[in-house]
């Protein structure tokens, strides 16, 4: 096939990010993953057939060519009316409105939109660097001088930072995975004692006026007049710990690590923090002054939204909500009434994936949640 010079310069970004994205990593986790649901008697669960590994490679390869062109089309097209002399996606690349299959963020959830009959029809390959198989048209490892891994990293940093520089002018699906991509390390206690501050420090506010102490120039008016004084409301705090089956004690230490934090930034009274300990059910509700006297409780599966309406419901209110967990659990769909921060453990599984059902489950919290990785 022909191509002109600004099909040639599309293709050439699309072939690229297959390597920006990692397709060829993620194409072999999930081929894995397949295998292993293949293997535990549970086929109809898994997203690839790893008994048809060159039909399975097309149909990867389709998904992940939807993910790019989904984004990269909308990148290449101008504004209305402009002169079109740049790069194009050439006739026939696979869309999803080509295809007629919903728009998505991941190739692993467009996989399970490829049907057989769109891999009879449009047998792709864009190499191993794609789907991570074999292709008779390449050269093996010895004499095709691939990228090694930091050189493959370099580019991705690259490409990173110039959707940075040009913020708002790349795709949203672009700024996202820029957004995601290899984030600078830091100390994840101070990122969540900062998070924990800025929302006690709004919940607690500049102070509020009372009369139960008059003010300091109350005796300068000679008794005519009662000034009130000022005084630091003390927040209302609601720790929600995640006790399912998937938390090591690792990760419970951790969380009475923070709890102990959070009694010593609230004040001496343990009456302004209140713990849950859920996992599908609440297990405890307690007041403490100190993270010993905690009980740890569950041992199930998970379900925070349960601990989150119990907090809630306690009178009075909480101003802030700490939730201490692995992430595999659903979310409120809607803000519950006050600031929310979240903690997910270093040992946090995968927040997106498919179920038993073959289902797409997202786990990831919602963009109102302050989130900080406990790494």
């Amino acid at each position: 096939m022909a191509y002109n010079v600004r099909d040639l310069a599309g293709v050439w970004l699309h072939e690229v990010s297959h390597l920006v994205r990692d397709h060829h990593t993620r194409a072999r986790r999930l081929t894995e993953a397949s295998a292993r649901h293949e293997a535990a008697g549970r086929p109809g669960s898994a997203a690839l057939d790893p008994a048809n590994p060159r039909r399975e490679q097309v149909r990867l390869n389709i998904a992940m060519d939807l993910e790019i062109n989904d984004d990269l089309l909308k990148s290449l097209t101008g504004p209305p009316g402009a002169e079109d002399t740049g790069p194009r996606l050439p006739d026939g690349a696979l869309t999803p409105e080509s295809l007629r299959v919903p728009e998505r963020d991941l190739f692993e959830e467009y996989v399970h939109d490829v049907t057989s009959s769109m891999v009879a029809d449009h047998w792709t390959d864009c190499g191993s660097g794609a789907h991570d198989g074999p292709t008779f048209w390449e050269d093996d490892a010895a004499g095709a001088h691939p990228l090694g891994d930091y050189q493959a990293a370099a580019i991705r940093i690259s490409v990173r930072d110039a959707i940075a520089a040009g913020r708002g002018t790349a795709p949203a699906g672009w700024q996202r995975w820029a957004e995601r991509y290899d984030r600078a390390p830091q100390d994840w206690r101070t990122l969540l004692g900062a998070a924990f501050r800025a929302s006690l420090g709004a919940a607690a506010g500049a102070g509020d006026y009372t009369y139960r102490r008059p003010g300091r120039r109350t005796a300068s008016l000679g008794g005519r007049l009662v000034l009130p004084s000022l005084r630091r409301p003390l927040p209302q705090v609601a720790v929600v710990i995640d006790t399912s089956r998937s938390v090591s004690d690792v990760n419970l230490g951790s969380a009475l690590t923070e709890v102990a934090a959070i009694t010593r930034a609230v004040g001496v009274s343990g009456r302004n923090v209140a713990v849950y300990t859920c996992d599908a059910a609440v297990a405890t509700a307690q007041h403490v002054c100190r993270a010993e006297e905690l009980m740890l409780i569950g041992g199930g599966g998970t379900d925070l939204r349960k601990g989150i309406r119990a907090a809630m419901a306690r009178m009075p209110r909480p101003d802030v909500t700490v939730v201490l967990t692995d992430g595999g659990t659903p979310w409120p769909k809607e803000e519950p009434g006050c600031r929310v921060v979240a903690g997910l453990f270093a040992s946090s599984r995968s927040l997106t994936y498919f179920d038993s059902d073959n289902n797409f489950v997202d786990c990831r919290p919602p963009q109102w949640i302050e989130t900080v990785h406990l790494e």
